[in-house]
């Protein structure tokens, strides 16, 4: 039986809210199919507002950000939709477009080390996108993602071996070898290859990820996570300095010396582009392999299809981003003039949420959509990493580490199970989709 069809899920599916106030959507994904369902039925872009629901994990997002969520939002709910709106030159990323100058100017400063994180190839609009995108791009072409996959599959096995010497040393027996494995495979696979090709030293990574995970688990805008992030800003302005004195073979030292047409990225952009590639291209990452290791082991007649044809593990990984993606919707897209969009007027600067894991589970688009199938014969049309302009960069390289997971994991440890009933597991409470912990046997 699916995980999301469980009694318990059903008793928690959110009831509609009254037609005078917006739907209120759970985030919890075993509820969220159902409540994305009701919102897509609604209208084609509902009015909602969100809520964790009562058996959401550890809390992991700031105040600011679930105040944020509880507000009413424009929310598009279809998949045809979703891909006009994320076509739409007529929307902007970038939440200041539909200000006046004026506006603008009363805007509170940002403070310096916050400007990496706000203002990134993701709030970016032409011709400001193109540019930086255009200086980007080289680092993540299919020949250098394929350069990767012989270090990618190393480090896989390093990581379970380092789990089986582990549960030997505990004096476990064979198929009673516990790991978490979210701390032990998904977690640590996609964090030490965004270090490895942002080129961070080995002795520094442990330092960084505590910086990293503070930013994600934490107020940005509280003194604490400022000042690690001032730490982590400090350190990566030196780190720049020295691999301009001395390059090597890495992604920061071509960032700094990548020149297009006479153009390069300045100080600040670099450090924007870091700290987008390291928080988004490894924790997404971190969520697509758990997820999927997640619905495998709660469907055991896909889990057997994948152990007697490995090769199915393009079509899994597509069917995870599809039927359990690392995030749920795009939180922000703003109206740069009066639109009809949807059967909907959109007043210039008026914002929209586009709903993609909504999308992902129209049946207008994918038939039995509450179905995980791995053999799913156009599972790669969903749109877990967006579409236009802003499509995620680093798709190819979470593509090909989850499919070197699966594999791996699957043939070194074919027995691989849930440690604990799959009712009992918590979805972290964060904005990104996915497992704090995921204990499971071996």
């Amino acid at each position: 039986m699916a995980a999301h069809d469980t009694n318990a899920a059903k008793e928690q599916t959110s009831p509609e809210a009254p037609s005078a106030g917006p739907m209120i959507l759970t985030l919890d994904p075993h509820v969220s199919p159902e409540d994305y369902a009701k919102a897509r039925e609604k209208d084609r872009i509902a009015r909602v507002s969100f809520t964790f629901g009562e058996n959401a994990g550890p809390a992991g997002v700031d105040s600011e950000f679930r105040q944020f969520l509880g507000h009413e939002h424009l929310f598009i709910t279809r998949y045809d939709d979703v891909i006009a709106s994320l076509l739409d030159d007529r929307l902007s990323s970038d939440p200041r477009t539909a200000m006046t100058p004026e506006q603008q100017k009363r805007l509170p400063q940002v403070p310096e080390e916050l400007r990496p994180v706000f203002k990134s190839l993701l709030t970016a609009d032409p011709p400001d996108h193109t540019r930086l995108r255009k200086l980007i791009q080289p680092s993540f072409t299919p020949r250098a993602m394929e350069l990767l996959r012989e270090r990618i599959q190393q480090i896989a096995e390093e990581l379970l071996d380092a789990a089986e010497r582990a549960a030997a040393e505990r004096g476990e027996p064979r198929l009673e070898r516990r790991m978490d494995l979210i701390a032990e495979f998904a977690y640590p696979l996609p964090v030490t290859v965004i270090s490895d090709m942002l080129g961070i030293p080995s002795e520094d990574r442990e330092m960084v990820r505590a910086w990293t995970e503070s930013l994600l688990g934490g107020n940005r805008m509280d003194p604490e996570s400022r000042a690690k992030l001032r730490e982590f800003t400090d350190y990566l302005r030196r780190l720049f300095v020295a691999k301009r004195k001395q390059p090597a073979d890495d992604m920061i030292s071509q960032l700094l010396r990548i020149e297009e047409d006479g153009d390069k990225l300045n100080e600040e952009e670099t450090l924007s582009t870091v700290f987008i590639l390291y928080l988004a291209g490894h924790m997404t990452t971190v969520n697509l392999i758990g997820n999927g290791a997640y619905a495998l082991l709660c469907h055991s007649e896909q889990l057997a299809k994948l152990k007697a044809n490995p090769g199915l593990v393009k079509g899994m990984v597509e069917e995870t981003l599809r039927y359990w993606g690392p995030v749920d919707f795009i939180s922000r897209r703003i109206a740069k003039v009066d639109l009809d969009m949807a059967g909907t007027h959109i007043q210039k600067g008026e914002p929209m949420m586009v709903g993609l894991a909504s999308a992902n589970r129209d049946p207008e688009r994918f038939p039995h959509p509450d179905v995980f199938d791995i053999t799913r014969p156009d599972a790669d049309k969903h749109v877990a990493f967006g579409k236009g302009i802003h499509i995620c960069i680093g798709a190819p390289l979470a593509r090909m580490e989850a499919q070197i997971a699966f594999e791996t994991l699957f043939r070194r440890m074919p027995e691989l199970r849930l440690a604990v009933p799959s009712e009992e597991l918590r979805w972290s409470n964060t904005f990104l989709r996915g497992f704090a912990k995921l204990p499971v046997l071996f």
